[in-house]
Protein backbone atom coordinates (compact mmCIF):
# COMPACT_ATOMS: atom_id res chain seq x y z
CA UNK A 1 0.00 0.00 0.00
CA UNK A 2 0.98 3.36 -0.86
CA UNK A 3 0.93 6.49 1.80
CA UNK A 4 -0.04 9.47 0.86
CA UNK A 5 2.42 11.94 2.02
CA UNK A 6 1.92 15.87 2.62
CA UNK A 7 3.24 17.79 0.20
CA UNK A 8 4.50 21.37 1.40
CA UNK A 9 7.56 21.35 3.13
CA UNK A 10 6.08 23.85 5.62
CA UNK A 11 3.96 21.34 6.64
CA UNK A 12 6.52 18.41 7.01
CA UNK A 13 8.40 20.44 9.58
CA UNK A 14 5.41 21.70 11.33
CA UNK A 15 4.33 17.66 11.67
CA UNK A 16 7.39 16.85 12.79
CA UNK A 17 7.80 19.41 15.40
CA UNK A 18 4.56 19.77 16.91
CA UNK A 19 4.01 15.70 17.20
CA UNK A 20 6.92 15.61 19.22
CA UNK A 21 5.72 18.87 21.42
CA UNK A 22 2.11 17.27 21.27
CA UNK A 23 3.51 14.28 23.39
CA UNK A 24 5.79 15.52 25.77
CA UNK A 25 2.36 18.10 26.49
CA UNK A 26 0.14 14.86 27.28
CA UNK A 27 2.48 12.96 28.82
CA UNK A 28 2.93 15.70 31.13
CA UNK A 29 -0.57 16.21 31.70
CA UNK A 30 -1.42 12.26 32.35
CA UNK A 31 1.76 12.48 34.81
CA UNK A 32 0.28 15.38 36.51
CA UNK A 33 -3.12 13.52 37.47
CA UNK A 34 -1.27 10.47 38.37
CA UNK A 35 0.94 11.03 41.24
CA UNK A 36 1.97 7.55 41.23
CA UNK A 37 2.98 7.06 37.98
CA UNK A 38 4.84 10.56 38.54
CA UNK A 39 6.66 9.39 41.91
CA UNK A 40 8.04 6.15 39.79
CA UNK A 41 9.09 7.76 37.06
CA UNK A 42 11.02 10.72 38.75
CA UNK A 43 12.87 7.37 41.05
CA UNK A 44 14.07 6.11 37.81
CA UNK A 45 15.18 8.53 36.67
CA UNK A 46 17.00 10.11 39.99
CA UNK A 47 18.69 5.94 40.04
CA UNK A 48 19.93 5.77 36.63
CA UNK A 49 21.03 8.96 35.97
CA UNK A 50 22.61 9.78 40.15
CA UNK A 51 24.65 12.68 40.44
CA UNK A 52 24.64 13.86 36.62
CA UNK A 53 23.44 16.49 34.92
CA UNK A 54 22.57 15.59 31.37
CA UNK A 55 20.57 12.82 29.95
CA UNK A 56 22.11 11.36 27.25
CA UNK A 57 20.30 8.96 24.04
CA UNK A 58 22.44 6.08 25.84
CA UNK A 59 20.04 6.46 28.89
CA UNK A 60 16.65 5.72 27.16
CA UNK A 61 17.29 1.85 27.13
CA UNK A 62 17.65 1.93 30.92
CA UNK A 63 14.74 3.90 31.34
CA UNK A 64 11.88 1.34 30.99
CA UNK A 65 9.61 3.40 33.11
CA UNK A 66 10.15 6.38 30.90
CA UNK A 67 9.64 4.44 28.27
CA UNK A 68 6.47 2.52 28.65
CA UNK A 69 4.86 6.11 29.92
CA UNK A 70 5.85 7.18 26.20
CA UNK A 71 3.69 3.96 24.83
CA UNK A 72 0.88 4.86 26.78
CA UNK A 73 0.86 8.32 26.16
CA UNK A 74 1.04 7.70 22.24
CA UNK A 75 -1.50 4.92 22.43
CA UNK A 76 -3.84 7.20 24.56
CA UNK A 77 -3.78 10.18 22.19
CA UNK A 78 -2.10 9.38 18.99
CA UNK A 79 -1.22 12.89 17.26
CA UNK A 80 -2.58 11.32 14.03
CA UNK A 81 -5.65 9.40 15.20
CA UNK A 82 -6.06 8.01 11.54
CA UNK A 83 -3.80 6.86 8.57
CA UNK A 84 -4.24 7.32 4.65
CA UNK A 85 -3.28 4.54 1.94
CA UNK A 86 -4.01 3.70 -1.28
CA UNK A 87 -4.05 -0.10 -2.73
CA UNK A 88 -1.06 -0.58 -5.18
CA UNK A 89 -2.41 -3.48 -6.29
CA UNK A 90 -5.88 -5.58 -5.88
CA UNK A 91 -5.22 -7.47 -2.37
CA UNK A 92 -7.33 -9.35 -0.28
CA UNK A 93 -7.18 -8.91 3.68
CA UNK A 94 -9.20 -10.90 6.04
CA UNK A 95 -11.47 -12.54 3.12
CA UNK A 96 -12.13 -8.70 1.76
CA UNK A 97 -11.19 -7.76 -1.49
CA UNK A 98 -9.58 -4.39 -1.74
CA UNK A 99 -8.95 -3.11 -5.51
CA UNK A 100 -6.36 -1.35 -6.91
CA UNK A 101 -6.48 2.24 -6.37
CA UNK A 102 -8.64 1.93 -3.28
CA UNK A 103 -8.25 5.06 -0.76
CA UNK A 104 -7.60 3.18 2.68
CA UNK A 105 -8.18 4.89 6.17
CA UNK A 106 -6.92 3.33 8.63
CA UNK A 107 -8.44 4.26 12.28
CA UNK A 108 -5.48 4.24 14.40
CA UNK A 109 -7.55 5.47 17.88
CA UNK A 110 -9.79 2.63 17.39
CA UNK A 111 -7.09 0.10 17.48
CA UNK A 112 -5.27 1.49 20.60
CA UNK A 113 -8.76 1.51 22.61
CA UNK A 114 -9.91 -1.77 21.75
CA UNK A 115 -11.17 -3.24 24.69
CA UNK A 116 -10.21 -6.85 23.75
CA UNK A 117 -6.77 -5.85 23.30
CA UNK A 118 -6.19 -2.94 26.07
CA UNK A 119 -7.58 -3.59 29.71
CA UNK A 120 -8.85 -0.58 31.06
CA UNK A 121 -8.50 1.09 27.17
CA UNK A 122 -9.17 4.73 28.73
CA UNK A 123 -6.89 4.60 31.81
CA UNK A 124 -3.54 5.71 32.08
CA UNK A 125 -1.55 2.39 32.68
CA UNK A 126 2.11 2.25 31.56
CA UNK A 127 2.45 -0.68 33.69
CA UNK A 128 0.55 -2.69 31.24
CA UNK A 129 4.00 -2.60 28.85
CA UNK A 130 6.61 -3.38 31.82
CA UNK A 131 7.88 -6.70 31.04
CA UNK A 132 7.06 -6.56 27.59
CA UNK A 133 8.39 -6.15 24.23
CA UNK A 134 5.70 -4.48 22.69
CA UNK A 135 6.74 -1.26 20.69
CA UNK A 136 5.67 1.19 17.88
CA UNK A 137 8.60 0.48 15.47
CA UNK A 138 5.54 -1.51 13.13
CA UNK A 139 6.01 -5.33 14.37
CA UNK A 140 3.04 -5.02 16.90
CA UNK A 141 -0.20 -3.96 15.01
CA UNK A 142 -2.03 -2.77 18.08
CA UNK A 143 0.23 -0.22 18.44
CA UNK A 144 0.75 2.19 15.87
CA UNK A 145 0.89 5.49 16.75
CA UNK A 146 3.72 5.98 13.73
CA UNK A 147 2.10 3.62 10.90
CA UNK A 148 3.64 0.19 10.07
CA UNK A 149 5.71 -1.55 7.10
CA UNK A 150 7.38 0.19 4.30
CA UNK A 151 5.54 3.51 4.95
CA UNK A 152 5.98 3.81 8.90
CA UNK A 153 6.83 7.42 9.35
CA UNK A 154 10.74 8.88 8.92
CA UNK A 155 11.01 11.04 11.69
CA UNK A 156 10.34 8.24 13.92
CA UNK A 157 14.59 7.56 15.16
CA UNK A 158 14.57 11.31 15.35
CA UNK A 159 11.19 11.77 17.37
CA UNK A 160 11.95 8.47 19.47
CA UNK A 161 15.10 10.29 20.75
CA UNK A 162 14.29 13.82 21.13
CA UNK A 163 10.87 12.72 22.87
CA UNK A 164 12.32 10.54 25.56
CA UNK A 165 15.33 13.14 26.34
CA UNK A 166 13.01 15.84 26.89
CA UNK A 167 10.71 14.70 28.37
CA UNK A 168 13.49 12.88 30.83
CA UNK A 169 14.89 16.21 31.16
CA UNK A 170 11.69 18.00 32.43
CA UNK A 171 11.02 15.77 35.01
CA UNK A 172 14.39 15.04 36.71
CA UNK A 173 15.51 19.21 36.87
CA UNK A 174 12.31 20.23 38.16
CA UNK A 175 9.49 19.30 40.84
CA UNK A 176 5.66 19.78 38.91
CA UNK A 177 2.46 20.93 40.19
CA UNK A 178 -0.67 22.31 38.84
CA UNK A 179 -2.13 25.93 39.33
CA UNK A 180 -4.85 26.16 42.35
CA UNK A 181 -7.01 26.30 39.66
CA UNK A 182 -6.48 23.13 38.02
CA UNK A 183 -6.26 21.29 41.12
CA UNK A 184 -10.01 21.71 41.80
CA UNK A 185 -11.23 21.28 38.41
CA UNK A 186 -8.97 18.96 36.57
CA UNK A 187 -6.87 19.11 33.59
CA UNK A 188 -8.77 19.54 30.48
CA UNK A 189 -7.95 16.89 28.13
CA UNK A 190 -10.02 17.55 25.42
CA UNK A 191 -8.75 17.33 21.90
CA UNK A 192 -8.83 19.93 18.75
CA UNK A 193 -7.90 18.78 15.50
CA UNK A 194 -5.33 20.29 13.24
CA UNK A 195 -2.21 19.29 11.50
CA UNK A 196 -1.81 17.11 14.29
CA UNK A 197 -4.22 16.51 17.03
CA UNK A 198 -3.35 18.41 19.99
CA UNK A 199 -4.83 19.47 23.70
CA UNK A 200 -7.93 21.95 23.04
CA UNK A 201 -6.81 23.86 26.12
CA UNK A 202 -2.85 24.54 26.66
CA UNK A 203 -1.37 22.57 29.86
CA UNK A 204 -0.27 25.29 32.30
CA UNK A 205 2.10 23.72 35.04
CA UNK A 206 4.04 25.20 37.99
CA UNK A 207 7.89 23.86 37.93
CA UNK A 208 10.14 24.39 40.59
CA UNK A 209 14.22 23.38 40.96
CA UNK A 210 14.58 19.65 41.56
CA UNK A 211 16.50 18.51 44.35
CA UNK A 212 18.54 16.73 41.59
CA UNK A 213 19.95 20.07 40.82
CA UNK A 214 20.97 21.14 44.49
Amino acid sequence: MKLAFINKPQDLMVAGTATSSSTIERAMAELLQNSESMQKVKDELRRVIGTRTQIEESDISHLPYLQAIIKETLRLHSNVPMSYYMAEATVEVQGYTIPKGTNIIVNIWAIHHQPNVWVDPDKFMPERFIGKDTNFFGKHPELIPFGGGRRICLGLPLAYRMVHVVLASLLFHFDWKLPEGAKKDGIDMSEKFGLVLSMATPLKALATRSCNDM
